[in-house]
């Protein structure tokens, strides 16, 4: 749930901002336009693309000492003859 604020109230009354962004983003109008969306920094860090773990990373991880991984059966193929 987002709580919209003019840009008076925003500079005028950051109570009020403070106690609305606890319940979700802010959005901040000026000249009744969205200009700005104010959010807790927790919010923000939700946001924020992860970072990149290969998989050989992910299973080297101490978590994944109870991850079972179901490889297929190896399956060898005959090397097919190249025609000269």
């Amino acid at each position: 749930m987002s709580t919209t604020i003019t840009s008076r109230e925003f500079h005028q009354d950051s109570a009020k901002l403070k106690r609305a962004i606890e319940k979700g983003p802010v959005i901040v109008t000026d000249r009744g336009k969205p200009s700005l969306v104010v959010l807790t920094y927790e919010a923000y860090e939700q946001l924020q693309p992860k970072p990149f773990v290969s998989l050989a990373d992910a299973l080297y991880m101490p978590v994944a000492a109870d991850v079972e991984l179901k490889l297929p059966k190896r399956v060898r193929h005959k090397p097919r003859e190249i025609d000269w």
